[in-house]
């Protein structure tokens, strides 16, 4: 499994697509903080601008375009040209209709274009979620016409059919086209940035990805920094120094700590013992887990899984 996959499928995803907005003449909405998921949308018909707050200009998008954001900041959506500025959080809750469409009309709305968008959020609560959120830069937007994008075009049409009205099976359609939808597009993010940045980046460098895939394929291996770089077909000061720059961790220290995220998962979701657990992840005893772990987590495996068994029992 290469290290994207790893991480998506440890991620707790509440995924919904099950908004919709649709307005006409000038608007503008601004939003305030949002924290631990990412907002999708796609452009159904017209063009509307997006801009995240501290960013140097807003983005336009068009018709066949999607965006993600992903950081938390406030930010603020407006036709082009914008009209008044208007609490969008509000406004959702006062004119959102019992089919979970949101209508407004701006200013000079008689005879303006309609702008239709479909939207959504990814609500990330696994292991893997800080990883993968910390990454991702603010605002992605990915266009009709990027190389890869064929897949999310198709789903475009997809998309605007099962958010026009309410259908049998929409919640369970809508998920599923999520998923699909943020896989797809952080896809389509990889492989047409210049040059992600951190963990992203070293995944699309051609020899530290080749060393992360291996490390991921089998974490339970005693690898060492001699053993990844030749993996990477690099000496073991440049890999060691390339790795560090592109994910901020050295070679061993980002491998203890997948290898604590993979038992935090199996501790969380599953009954795995812990022995099995600690042989899985690569220690030779369950003394060393357990010590590794407690350095770790502040705690042992066992408190913390009993901690958030708890948890999940007070939360019913």
């Amino acid at each position: 499994m290469d290290p994207l996959s790893d991480v998506l499928a440890m991620l707790t995803v509440s995924s919904t697509l099950s908004s919709r907005f649709e307005a006409r003449g000038r608007w503008a909405f601004r939003y305030g903080h949002y924290a631990s998921h990412i907002k999708l949308g796609c452009v159904l018909e017209g063009r509307f601008r997006i801009q995240v707050d501290g960013a140097t200009a807003p983005v336009m998008l068009e018709a066949g375009d999607f965006f993600l954001l992903t950081n938390g900041l406030p930010f603020s959506a407006a036709s082009d040209p914008p009209g008044p500025l208007q609490d969008g959080t509000r406004l959702s809750r006062e004119q959102r209709g019992p089919d979970g469409v949101l209508r407004h009309d701006g200013l000079d709305a008689s005879d303006a274009t309609r702008v239709v968008l479909a939207s959504g959020r990814f609500a990330l609560s696994g292991e893997a979620g800080e990883l993968l959120l910390r990454h991702l830069p603010p605002l992605i937007h990915l266009r009709a016409s990027d190389p890869g994008a064929r897949p999310l075009v198709g789903l475009l049409d997809l998309m605007g059919w099962e958010t026009a009205e309410l259908r049998p099976g929409s919640t369970l359609a809508r998920t599923n086209l999520a998923a699909l939808v943020l896989v797809q597009a952080l896809r389509v993010h990889l492989a047409n940035a210049q040059q992600p940045e951190g963990w992203l980046g070293a995944m699309t460098d051609a020899r530290i990805g080749t060393a992360l895939s291996r490390m991921h394929a089998d974490i339970a291996q005693p690898w060492t920094v001699e053993r990844l770089a030749q993996t990477a077909s690099m000496s073991r000061t440049a890999f060691a120094l390339r790795f560090k720059a592109l994910t901020g961790s050295t070679p061993l220290d980002y491998l203890g700590g997948w290898r604590m995220t993979v038992a935090r998962h199996a501790l969380r979701h599953g009954d795995e013992g812990i022995a099995r657990i600690a042989e899985r992840v690569g220690y030779q005893s369950e003394t060393a887990f357990s010590a590794a772990f407690r350095r770790a987590v502040g705690e042992s495996p066992g408190r913390f899984r009993s901690q958030v068994r708890a948890e999940a029992a007070a939360a019913v």
